[in-house]
């Protein structure tokens, strides 16, 4: 799927959820795939959001705008245009989402059950031939918090659960929830703590007991922030947890290619005269920043700080020697 495609698919089920109109604001901070303000002007982004509305129009969304400038899908008038799939395009079609529904983290399954069924007469998921995992965490219990939260999120909804966080302690949280992602296996929700008066990131992995207010459901419990964009929230994978160090890696002259990709945006990058890079940025967990300095290498290594860096090279040293290979100093 192309970036344009999963952004108009991120709109129109955005304004399919949303409990009546929605500011452009919102859609731009809360709708996935369009730039921050910080990188695209508001000119630019509204030729974008008309450029998408028109697309999801021609395939048949009534989406309505006040004077105001917000936004409604017309539900009652939408309509799917018809659609003619030839056959290797429906079965690249059933195979994703067959590997969906048999993935138990996938919040959504009713939904796309819905969706397949206008495609195939019968959809049998125990022989799926792939398999997607949304979270590779407990994706059972992942999936269903998530399709609880985000109705949460929808509808403005405080939501109240027993927390663990990454030292282990567990406590009771009553959060505004803002947004939710998903990055490496695991789900993330973002919110207000109401005691602390701080907007944090959640593990989902970690939430239990989760319960969402059902007082008065066509009332919103909370306003989130105009300037909120679940964007800012998205780290890597060591970017998650209670620690704080400044790190420092290496991408070597045949791997400096890789590291604006891999950065992601995140911290500085500077190239140096031989041709390598170096990488300056905060890490939150250094057991995960080791291990994603693992996954992702050879030619990349850690220099600051000392101590995680011998950390490191004893670790490889240790491996190699378990595996036959000789220590490298």
């Amino acid at each position: 799927m192309t970036d344009a495609t999963e952004r108009l698919v991120n709109l129109a089920l955005y304004l399919a959820a949303a409990r009546g109109a929605v500011t452009r604001q919102r859609i731009r901070a809360d709708v996935a795939g369009y730039p921050p303000a910080a990188q695209q002007d508001e000119t630019a982004f509204a030729r974008m959001l008309e450029r998408d509305k028109k697309d999801l129009r021609a395939a048949g969304l009534v989406i309505e705008s006040d004077a105001e400038g917000n936004y409604r899908l017309d539900a009652a008038a939408t309509f799917a245009t018809g659609v003619t799939l030839a056959p290797e395009e429906a079965a690249a079609v059933r195979a994703v989402g067959v590997a969906l529904l048999a993935d138990p983290s996938f919040p959504f399954a009713e939904e796309l059950r819905f969706a397949l069924a206008k495609i195939a007469t019968a959809l049998e998921t125990p022989d799926a031939p792939v398999r997607a995992l949304t979270a590779d965490e407990e994706p059972r219990r992942q999936g269903s918090a998530v399709a609880a939260l985000s109705d949460a999120v929808a509808t403005s909804k405080l939501a109240s659960f027993e927390y663990t966080n990454s030292l282990g302690g567990t406590k009771p949280h009553d959060i505004e929830p803002f947004g939710l992602f998903a990055r490496d296996g695991r789900w993330y929700l973002v919110g207000r703590d109401t005691l602390l008066d701080e907007t944090r990131t959640y593990t989902v992995g970690r939430i239990r007991d989760l319960s969402v207010n059902a007082i008065k459901p066509e009332t919103p419990d909370f306003v989130r922030p105009a300037e909120f964009d679940v964007a800012n929230f998205i780290g890597l994978p060591f970017q998650y947890g209670r620690e704080q160090l400044d790190a420092t890696l290496a991408f070597e002259p045949g791997e400096a290619w890789r590291a604006a990709g891999m950065a992601a945006g995140k911290g500085e990058l500077a190239t140096r005269a031989d041709g390598s890079v170096t990488w300056r940025v905060l890490a939150r967990d250094r057991r995960r920043l080791l291990r994603w300095v693992v996954e992702n290498g050879p030619g990349i290594s850690v220099t600051e700080p000392s101590d995680l860096a011998q950390e490191l090279t004893a670790g490889l040293s240790a491996a190699a020697m378990a595996n036959g290979g000789a220590a490298h100093g």
